[in-house]
């Protein structure tokens, strides 16, 4: 179904701990609040506003850059406030649905938001919600003592809250101006609306108190998929005194021929990573008609490719090279390479193999007429 989206991004997050806004604070490799915005597009919203602290439109900009369907506002002094600011920029007709979603609960499904507008546009609002399992008790201010209170008919309320556009602006035209909303939920109830709850995600936690962050970044692993990518490349032998081999200059009577310093083993390592994450390869980032790469570092390509993992809230996490030749003998160089790998990609070397093997005088490699390689990459990115 057709909705529209509000995510409510332009709190202080002072109860969060030191470490900046939450919103922007980085997850799993990316803001918070890019969490929400990427559910409601993959959820089909075909708008979003992101209400954010004014002043933050660069910093929105640069989390957002390669995001549709989004725009964002300034927010104002408290979430209501927020919450109005970020409908009025919306595009959506009277009857249309709006989610409304705190940019603090980074696990939104789709389901999640089908459920909730679904239902808003039946009713005159929804919001998903969990039943209470903990027993919950009552203390007493002065003495500390407690009782019991039943949890039967309490929920946890979550959001995105959904509701259809003139309903929720006239509910909040008739709040009293001298009383703070928990939530969009209350304003309409207390106008007569009738809100339903719909099922809720146990993920869907609130990252309120420093600790939540740690929950999060656990949650966020098994929100994650892990993906294999290949590469191979060959380059001949031609004039010169050494080789390139994984960013490391190697004696050798012969160098190798290519556009870039023909460094077989960055070149197959670039590709397996690139295939890992549907990039291409290196010719698509860097075409060998362009002379600007005539003679370039092959370093350059594989940052690159590093640098597009990090950018998608992904992680690299381990490459297996193997470099195919009769000569120069790789052994007394492995642990050199396999360093330089580990600084170019930022890994521990633990993470980085670098192996070679001849193919015992067979082919191009074995009459030595050049160096073959093969990469395998495991990259771990969101789903």
């Amino acid at each position: 179904m057709n909705f529209s989206a509000v995510i409510v991004a332009a709190g202080s997050g002072q109860r969060a701990g030191p470490g900046g806004a939450k919103q922007w604070r980085n997850l799993a490799g990316k803001p918070v609040v890019r969490w929400s915005l990427e559910a409601m597009l993959a959820a089909g919203a075909r708008e979003v506003v992101v209400v954010i602290p004014a002043g933050d439109e660069t910093i929105a900009a640069e989390a957002f850059a390669d995001l549709p369907r989004w725009r964002a506002i300034p927010g104002g002094a408290a979430r209501h406030d927020s919450v109005l600011a970020g409908v009025a920029a919306c595009r959506a007709g009277p009857d249309d649905v709006i989610l409304i979603h705190d940019a603090a609960r980074p696990f939104l499904s789709a389901a999640v938001a089908h459920a909730a507008a679904a239902a808003a546009s039946e009713a005159d609002g929804a919001l998903p919600a969990l039943p209470i399992a903990d027993t919950l008790k009552r203390s007493e201010a002065q003495t500390q003592a407690c009782s019991t209170t039943s949890r039967d008919g309490l929920w946890r309320a979550q959001t995105p809250q959904a509701f259809r556009r003139r309903v929720l602006e006239s509910a909040y035209a008739a709040w009293p101006a001298d009383e703070t909303p928990t939530d969009d939920a209350c304003v309409v109830e207390r106008a007569g609306g009738h809100v339903v709850l719909t099922p809720g995600d146990p993920r869907l936690m609130k990252l309120t108190y420093p600790e939540d962050f740690e929950m999060a970044e656990a949650l966020a692993g098994g929100m994650r998929i892990t993906r294999i990518g290949m590469g191979y490349d060959a380059h001949r032998f031609g004039p010169g005194d050494s080789v390139w081999l994984c960013g490391v200059q190697i004696p050798h009577d012969h160098g190798l021929v290519g556009h870039s310093d023909a460094d077989a083993g960055l070149h197959a390592l670039t590709d397996a990573i690139l295939g890992a994450i549907g990039q291409g390869d290196i010719g698509d980032h860097f075409p060998p008609s362009d002379p600007k790469w005539k003679g370039a570092p092959s370093s350059i390509f594989l940052e690159h490719a590093a640098d597009l993992v990090r950018r998608g809230g992904g992680r690299i996490v381990n490459v297996d090279l193997t470099l195919i030749c009769e000569r120069p003998k790789i052994k007394p160089h492995r642990e050199a390479l396999r360093a330089r790998v580990a600084e170019l990609l930022r890994l521990a070397e633990e993470r980085v193999s670098v192996k070679a093997t001849t193919t015992e005088g067979m082919g191009f490699t074995g009459r030595e007429e050049g160096i073959a390689a093969q990469a395998i990459a495991a990259v771990e990115t969101p789903l």
